[in-house]
């Protein structure tokens, strides 16, 4: 099943209390692709970078099945590029520096054979840049994932209603729910969001786990206890692209299904903050993701009776 990528390929430099990088490959579709690309071959990617950016990283993408043909590279210009310092407790950060570079003007373009696509994951853009994506398609994927962000719910709000109505999967963090239904209780706010348009909603909790709401359904799964996180950035959109990865191989766009996507989906972000960037995710084997899955099998499975 064919899976489209719109989001950043960028630069990224990142301190943490442990240690610092100053420019590393980064941005949402980079960790989103790479992530995917465990799950199925058949990517699209849909981005714009300028001519800084190393041609073997794109090379790299082009050995994983992840089709280029949609990266834009912009001759005399600069990628994006953000930097970022993370807090002691490595769930808080603050943003040193953005520079938006090629960003500023981008304009998604897709291939002719990418307006097929069958699954859609619309990284964190402007919602301007998501709705141009989606009335490019020729027919409407079978399932599309939103990932947006809190800036947006300021800025644009009648832009993200738009685009809301036009996706299944909303993919947002517990501060970004809170904020986008003004709702505290994280079941009120799915209830207020799932009102807006989608017919799904994941809501990423970090080393809490992750949450996925339909209807009444809901489901929890946790987060894998780990004795260190090196660097969190990317953590949630990794998780995104497996979660989109999975479901897109598995052909399957029920609530189960869905289901053992968050739980693929978590086991792939773990694995990303184990080290700087994406340097984890180029180096997952298949065994290596099979015991992370049993873990988060081992952590919910247990008997219990409920009898005297």
């Amino acid at each position: 099943m064919s899976l489209l990528i719109v989001g950043t390929v960028a630069f990224d430099a990142i301190e943490t209390p442990f240690s610092k990088t100053d420019r590393i490959v980064g941005g949402a579709a980079t960790y989103i692709s790479w992530a995917a690309s465990y799950f199925t071959k058949d990517i699209n990617l849909v981005s714009v970078v300028g001519d800084d950016f190393p041609k073997d990283e794109i090379a790299a993408l082009q050995k994983r099945g992840i089709n280029t043909e949609g990266l834009q590279i912009i001759s005399g210009q600069k990628s994006f590029f953000w930097s970022g310092k993370y807090h002691l407790d490595m769930n808080t950060r603050t943003t040193l520096s953005t520079e938006l570079n090629v960003l500023a003007e981008f304009n998604p373009v897709l291939p002719e054979k990418y307006k097929t696509s069958e699954f859609l994951m619309l990284g964190n853009l402007t919602p301007q840049i998501q709705v141009k994506v989606i009335e490019q398609m020729k027919k409407k994927p079978r399932l599309i994932v939103l990932d947006t962000m809190n800036y947006w719910m300021d800025t644009q709000r009648e832009a993200l209603d738009k685009v809301l109505k036009m996706v299944d999967v909303l993919a947002i963090n517990d501060e970004e729910a809170r904020q986008l239904s003004q709702e505290f209780s994280l079941i009120k706010a799915a209830r207020k969001i799932l009102k807006l348009g989608p017919r799904y909603l994941v809501i990423k909790k970090g080393e809490n786990g992750a949450l996925l709401f339909h209807e009444s359904d809901v489901f929890f799964a946790p987060a894998i206890p780990l004795e260190e996180v090196f660097d969190p950035t990317g953590a949630g959109d990794t998780f995104a692209g497996g979660f989109i990865g999975h479901v897109a191989s598995s052909k399957d766009i029920s609530f189960d299904s869905l289901k053992r996507g968050v739980v693929f989906g978590s086991a792939m972000a773990s694995f990303c903050v184990e080290k700087f960037g994406i340097e984890r995710l180029k180096n997952v084997s298949q065994d290596e993701l099979d015991d992370r899955v049993r873990e988060f099998i081992d952590l919910v499975q247990f008997d219990i009776s409920l009898e005297d």
